[in-house]
């Protein structure tokens, strides 16, 4: 076991249970806000250790930390990707979310609000299915990405994995997603992974959380990181990565390459 895993399991074996009914009901959000934080297994000990009072964490059937895989899918210029990173307003990203434990899965279609809030719509989905788009899934897809067209298709480009807690404070109905052992798998098999380190996010619906201000005050500041956009950039280094340059840089050995 990773001693960021050690981390996590220590954190969510102390904290109260919430159901997954609780949490759905308080913390759904799907248009929010996100806030995300690169830690250490140390800070993120202190940060669950000053949020004990303030937080419960999800339990289902006596587990508290699951496994998640993600695929991405993109068109062959890889338009979700540089509308992504030049953060375009019409920009879209759309995975498979499959929860490995429970052999569940879900479409997610994810869209920028108009006051930089993000706005996720889902559909249930075959788990077997989740490295590929059926019929139903591009008609989902095509209602809410109209500028796809019916001309241009989409494939996997892109697959994480990784383990996830998700602490809920009911009072306010935010949460915070905490997760280890993340890695990127490219379509050749190829992976890269954040080793020694905890991705945590806020999830809110506007403004900071207890969790924000107490990583700020211990100082820690949010970092620039989208999965998808730090995955592929990775993998090509030749793809404009601008936005997530610091993050590349530091914590991946990234350098550019200049485009072929």
């Amino acid at each position: 076991m990773t001693l960021a895993l050690h981390a996590l399991h220590a954190v969510a074996s102390r904290l109260d249970p919430a159901s997954l009914d609780d949490t759905l009901a308080l913390a759904e959000l799907q248009t929010r806000f996100d806030r995300k934080y690169i830690l250490t297994p140390r800070a993120f000990h202190q940060l669950t250790v000053d949020l004990h009072d303030q937080m419960e964490v999800l339990e289902i059937d006596g587990d508290r930390c699951f496994r998640y895989e993600s695929v991405y899918f993109d068109t062959e210029d890889l338009a979700s990707y540089h509308d992504t990173a030049r953060e375009r307003r019409r920009r879209f990203k759309v995975r498979t979310r499959a929860y490995l434990d429970s052999g569940r899965c879900a479409l997610e279609v994810k869209t920028p609000g108009g006051r930089g809030e993000t706005t996720k719509e889902r559909s249930d989905y075959p788990f077997e299915l989740r490295d590929q788009l059926n019929e139903d899934a591009l008609m989902f897809i095509g209602a809410r990405v109209p500028m796809l067209g019916c001309d241009r298709t989409l494939t996997s480009v892109l697959t994480t994995r990784y383990r996830r807690a998700t602490l809920v404070d009911r009072r306010v109905g935010s949460r915070v997603t905490c997760d280890v052992d993340l890695e990127w798998i490219a379509p050749d098999g190829a992976i890269v992974a954040l080793d020694g380190y905890l991705l945590v996010e806020t999830k809110s619906t506007g403004a900071p959380t207890i969790a924000d201000r107490l990583l700020w005050a211990a100082g820690q500041r949010p970092v620039t990181i989208s999965k998808f956009g730090v995955g592929m950039a990775a993998f090509n280094p030749r793809l404009p990565a601008n936005k997530w340059n610091r993050t590349l840089r530091r914590y991946f050995g990234w350098a550019p390459l200049e485009p072929a």
